[in-house]
């Protein structure tokens, strides 16, 4: 007879070993940003029990300043795995537990960049793995491997990357932008800082002008700790710098280029 019971804890091994807590801090190595591990968010709930309460699914790692989850999935996610599966137990979605994690992980694919996070989802096959899934721990071929499964195909979206992961380590903190239209607005202490960036273009001149001009519609408020930034890759650096320094001065525009290595660099 078929019984009903919650879904059990994570595995025969504790999460700080296991291959999941490895995958997460590459991520976070590659992103300059610590992760928040099974972070739960109010509008992510799994189906409700007898008694109608719904708990927040967790993700398996979440960076706020990047405004990234990444899921590792093992294989049980992907194919049938009796030892995790329990064919002959039903959770409180009244199906076994490989097909309750097939829909929850579903659900996170549809809510999660529904709210407006980028989901990145990665898989044993991805890394350095063997034929059961478990992962050789090669940090240097996984490593890059996840670098350029986190690389955005947009380069705006890359000079964007570096640059959130740059203000990170010099002590800012990524917030909602006051302007939905803003790239990027971060504060340290009193400071704020608003940015427009621009990726690689065919026409860099008409770009340039056209981040300036958004630059100067974000100046809404008279505050001397509000900063305006103007981030470019280096095939733009020419354009941005064709507005005098004094000018950009009084307007407190600074600008950053983001090299092709992703370095950023702050321009004169």
């Amino acid at each position: 007879m078929l019984r009903y019971r919650r879904v059990a804890s994570f595995g025969d091994v504790s999460r700080d070993d296991s291959d999941e807590a490895f995958v997460i801090g590459l991520c976070s190595k590659v992103l300059g940003e610590q992760a928040e591990t099974q972070h739960r968010f109010e509008w992510l709930l799994g189906d409700p029990s007898t008694n109608g309460r719904r708990v927040m699914l967790p993700v398996d790692g979440y960076w706020p300043g990047h405004q990234l989850v990444v899921e590792y999935r093992e294989q049980q996610h992907d194919q049938p795995v009796a030892h995790f599966d329990k064919p002959g137990t039903l959770t409180i979605s009244r199906v076994h537990r490989g097909e309750q994690r097939a829909l929850y992980d579903a659900r996170r694919d549809t809510e999660i960049p529904a709210h407006g996070l980028r989901l990145v989802v990665i898989r044993p096959g991805d890394l350095d793995s063997d034929s059961r899934g478990r992962l050789r721990r090669n940090v240097d071929s996984d490593l890059e491997v996840i670098r350029k499964l986190l690389t955005r195909e947009s380069d705006e979206d890359r000079v964007m990357d570096a640059f959130r992961t740059w203000l990170i380590s010099q002590g800012w903190t990524p917030v909602a932008p006051t302007d939905p239209w803003t790239d990027i607005e971060a504060v340290r202490g009193g400071e704020r800082l608003i940015g427009e960036a621009k990726g690689r273009t065919s026409e860099p001149g008409t770009d340039a002008d056209i981040a300036y001009g958004q630059l100067l519609r974000r100046m809404t408020g008279v505050s001397t700790d509000i900063r305006y930034a103007l981030i470019v890759p280096t095939t733009s650096v020419r354009a941005v710098q064709r507005v005098p320094t004094h000018v950009r001065d009084l307007l407190r525009i600074c600008l950053y280029e983001v090299t092709a290595g992703g370095e950023v660099r702050q321009l004169h």
